[in-house]
């Protein structure tokens, strides 16, 4: 079964719908590519994204973040752990590597099948952070189904946020998503104005990321 066989609504909202079990969990099922756009990366979302789903799990399905560069400290630690030398023969030592969640991150990270790349505004129009939030789901019969509106929050049951989201499909909307993909697709190769992006470890390596100061102590 693909995208198009399910019964999905053209918008959903916090106070009438569960979004992650009617938008989220058959679509992430069901796909094959999963493009992300969003405000930050939580290592406890990814984990949920990347091992709660068989398809990803089993390496079948690929997924590419963009973010915006500030991040936890916990975060940003693991995420620079998951994505250096990931092409060499470097493994994890002590307790991470017992930690079967990243170090199945990891194993997605050496087969190219999670990629994130950071978005950081270069404009003085653009005086805050890179905060897009898209999302694109493609199946294995070309179905595409686009979303916006959804926070960084959705899969963290504790501190969920109000929202709503907008839905749109490749068979009932063909326009919409395919200005969805085209937008995605120019800030994946960084052809978009008023920001930058570049490769994480690039952003990493070129101390381009940054801790808010928001969640500074916050390490869980």
């Amino acid at each position: 079964m693909g995208l198009r066989a399910l019964s999905l609504k053209q918008e959903y909202r916090s106070d009438r719908d569960d979004i992650i079990s009617e938008l989220f969990v058959p679509c992430l099922s069901h796909c094959i590519e999963y493009d992300r756009c969003i405000e930050y990366i939580s290592v406890k979302s990814l984990t949920t994204l990347a091992l709660g789903f068989e398809n990803f799990a089993n390496n079948k399905a690929k997924m590419r973040i963009i973010s915006g560069h500030r991040f936890r400290a916990s975060d940003l630690n693991y995420l620079t752990k998951l994505f250096a030398n990931h092409n060499s023969d470097f493994r994890f030592k002590g307790s991470f590597i017992r930690d079967s969640k990243i170090r199945m991150l990891k194993e997605l990270v050496d087969n190219h099948k999670l990629e994130i790349k950071i978005a950081i505004p270069n404009s003085e129009e653009i005086v805050g952070s890179f905060t897009e939030t898209i999302g694109i789901f493609l199946d294995e019969h070309d179905d595409v189904v686009t979303f916006s509106g959804t926070s960084n929050r959705t899969f963290d049951a504790q501190n969920r946020n109000f929202e709503s989201v907008d839905v749109f499909t490749s068979w009932n909307d063909k326009s919409r998503v395919e200005t969805k993909i085209k937008d995605f697709e120019k800030l994946w190769e960084n052809k978009t104005k008023f920001v930058e992006v570049y490769d994480f470890n690039f952003a990493e390596k070129n101390n381009l990321l940054k801790y808010d100061t928001q969640w500074a102590i916050d390490i869980t």
